[in-house]
């Protein structure tokens, strides 16, 4: 027996194994351990397959080896397809030979318990001590069409044949793995890698992403994920696809908890339970799907790769319903629908009939039967529009007079000579079949057509965005000695000093313990001013009578004080403070929140502040560390957005104050991430110039 050196890296053979070792070797292709050889010999797979059983001597026609010790060379890749005690020593053993990754099929680990997941975490060790990785377990395997390498066992590639094509599949989960592919191929379009990793505890979703994207054939990446494992392989991966022209998108099961937040946070009830999540795709132009049909929706448009600008739209059917509809379809999603230029409305009159509209949606009427000139001249006037970037061309019913593979070889020159995204709909699959067959986009429904322009429009602008990182390698360094500063939750005054010293404007202030101080405090402020109650204990202040404002006099801010005194001593407070600050009326209250996920990092939350902060639910989020640029793209998302810009005779806010206020805050979050639980500054008041936090919490993980 002679044992060879491991052939290549795990990058450059996971998917194109010279040699493959199938452990539980089956004779029956309908089994898992005879499924894989099956589909390497029929798929054309070129490398050496291995069949190893000790009670047979040939396994579908092939040599069948009593053991690995049997080979005459060592396997890149081992298929470990027997279940339990059997398993966890076929996975030593391969590791031990130097098989460079196993492909575990069989379950019975993580997913059974906690017993089951240490036996997992021990194979893994040793797997890495030995140089192997592991794709699973519970691992429904790999499969690379292009070669034949089918190290899967999943049923659908007897139902769909495969074919080779620029899209990647990696998946957690089996069926997520196959149901985008079955979408795919009946829609015609090519599959060339596909992973269902099964329990991730190893080679898990994140790397594998990382693996295909260096693939130059690739354009789309498909992802199914329940938990980000390694959100910086994610992010390095989106990076290199940026630079590749490939598109991520990435649908996540289940609601995570990582990013729940402390009780006394309002930040973290606002952003859900994986907004972390949504700011982290985001920022690394990852478009995330909320359902498979979305995951696959937009694949042909991202295939064609045309530029979708501004992702102005124009839609053309000869259906004022279909015009309806989907304008409809575009204002509920937010795709715009361009205004079209004066010069093209009048050339589109002279080509439609007189009772017909030349507006956006265009409706050709039926006046399309027959008159095979028209559809071609109105194209070409609206692609010559200089507002016009992506086309919706509506065939909601044709047949005798129609002359459809004409309207179908039209559209795509149309397609092809503007270099811009264009996509039908038609509910008859023989009218899409002719111009899909053209290579035009086609879609059942004017909702699934307006979506996927939608998306991929959107997708691009991320994409396309010069300012976002890629990975945040170089965060501020988290401070020493900080961690061991402050635990629990913070009362106001500390809360407010902690802000002021990291560069967040908070209102002029002072603490003391006694009505009569407060009265000499607010002298020396002048003005209008406010006395609080300051406790720890009690975070949420104005629901038990602890904030008083508006005060013009000694008398009024005395009063007010012993009102506070003895709220925090009826709630149990010893040693009540008082905080005593001026009263700032801004024109208009905001909110800037932290809530740190273990995954993710420190997520900045800004949004519409004030009282009722939840009920609104009017709020962006970005990860920490951003720029003020990246910030000002935020927070033009807001739906109060428009007040920012001054509204109904009122002065524009300093919406530049707000946004560097929220980059201290994220830089403040980094500094002490290291044991920070949740910020909420509410309100921040936004004057004409300058911004102004009054009220604030900070929560910090309790001492161990």
């Amino acid at each position: 027996m002679a044992h060879n050196n491991k052939e290549g890296s795990t990058a450059l053979s996971l998917f194109d194994p010279s040699s493959v070792a199938i452990i539980g070797a089956s004779d029956d292709p309908n089994k898992v351990g005879g499924r894989p050889i099956h589909y390497m010999r029929t798929f054309g797979y070129a490398g050496r397959i291995l069949p190893i059983n000790p009670n047979r001597e040939t396994v579908q026609g092939l040599p069948c080896y009593a053991d690995l010790g049997a080979l005459d060379v060592i396997p890149q890749a081992a298929i470990i397809a027997v279940s339990g005690l059997a398993a966890v020593e076929a996975i030593k053993a391969c590791a031990r030979l130097g098989v460079a990754t196993a492909v575990v099929m069989a379950s019975g680990f993580a997913e059974t318990g906690e017993s089951g997941r240490q036996v997992q975490n021990e194979l893994v060790e040793f797997a890495r001590l030995h140089g192997m990785r592991l794709i699973g377990p519970n691992a429904q395997g790999l499969a690379n069409f292009a070669n034949g390498a089918v190290l899967n066992f999943s049923t659908m590639f007897m139902e769909v044949p495969p074919a080779d094509g620029p899209i990647a599949i990696v998946s957690q989960s089996g069926a997520a793995s196959v149901m985008p592919y079955a979408m795919l191929r009946e829609q015609g379009y090519g599959v060339r890698y596909l992973a269902a990793t099964g329990n991730d505890a190893d080679l898990g979703v994140s790397e594998l992403t990382r693996l295909v994207v260096d693939d130059p054939h690739i354009r789309l990446v498909l992802v199914y994920v329940e938990t980000v494992s390694n959100p910086l392989l994610l992010a390095e991966a989106a990076h290199i696809a940026r630079r590749n022209g490939t598109h991520i998108v990435l649908l996540k099961g289940g609601v995570s908890h990582k990013g729940a937040a402390a009780a006394a946070s309002h930040t973290g009830a606002m952003v859900g339970q994986d907004g972390a999540l949504d700011a982290f795709l985001e920022q690394h132009g990852i478009w995330r799907a909320h359902d498979i049909h979305e995951l696959v929706n937009a694949a042909p448009l991202y295939l064609d790769g045309f530029a979708p600008g501004a992702g102005r739209t124009v839609v053309m059917s000869h259906s004022g319903a279909v015009g309806v509809l989907c304008a409809d379809a575009a204002e509920r999603v937010g795709l715009p629908l361009t205004e079209l230029a004066a010069g093209t409305t009048a050339r589109l009159k002279g080509l439609i009939p007189d009772f017909a509209s030349a507006a956006n949606p265009l409706d050709l009427t039926a006046a399309l039967l027959g008159n095979g000139a028209m559809f071609p001249a109105v194209l070409q006037a609206l692609g010559d529009d200089p507002e016009a970037d992506m086309f919706l061309i509506g065939i909601p019913v044709a047949g005798p007079g129609y002359d459809v593979p004409g309207l179908a070889q039209t559209t795509a020159r149309f397609m092809r000579q503007t270099g811009r995204p264009v996509v039908m709909t038609a509910p008859q699959a023989d009218v899409r079949a002719h111009f899909q067959q053209a290579g035009v986009p086609s879609f059942r429904n004017e909702s699934d057509a307006v979506e996927a322009l939608h998306q991929y429009a959107r997708h691009c602008q991320w994409q396309g965005a010069s300012h976002r990182q890629w990975l945040r390698a170089s965060l501020p360094a988290s401070s020493a000695a900080q961690p061991g500063l402050h635990t629990g939750l913070l009362d106001e005054a500390v809360s407010l000093q902690l802000l002021a010293d990291a560069g967040v404007p908070v209102v002029e202030h002072a603490v003391c313990h006694d009505p009569h101080s407060a009265a000499r405090i607010a002298a020396d402020f002048g003005g209008r001013i406010v006395i609080k109650g300051c406790a720890a204990q009690v975070p949420h202040k104005s629901e038990h009578g602890l904030v008083h404002l508006n005060l013009a006099d000694q008398q009024a801010v005395q009063e007010a004080a012993r009102l506070c005194l003895g709220a925090l001593d009826k709630l149990g407070v010893p040693h009540g403070q008082l905080i005593v600050a001026r009263s700032v009326k801004g024109l208009h209250e905001f909110m800037l929140g932290v809530v740190v996920d273990p995954l993710f990092g420190p997520l900045v939350v800004i949004g519409e502040g004030g009282t009722l902060v939840e009920i609104r639910q009017d709020t962006v989020s970005l990860l920490a560390p951003f720029t003020q640029a990246q910030a000002l793209e935020a927070i033009s998302r807001l739906r109060i957005a428009p007040v920012l810009k001054g509204a109904r005779g009122q002065p524009a806010l300093d919406v530049d104050a707000l946004a560097r206020a929220a980059v201290a805050l994220g830089n403040f979050a980094l500094q002490h991430q290291a044991n920070l639980l949740s910020v909420d500054v509410n309100p921040v008041m936004v004057l004409a110039e300058g911004v102004v936090a009054v009220d604030a919490v900070i929560e910090y993980r309790e001492a161990p």
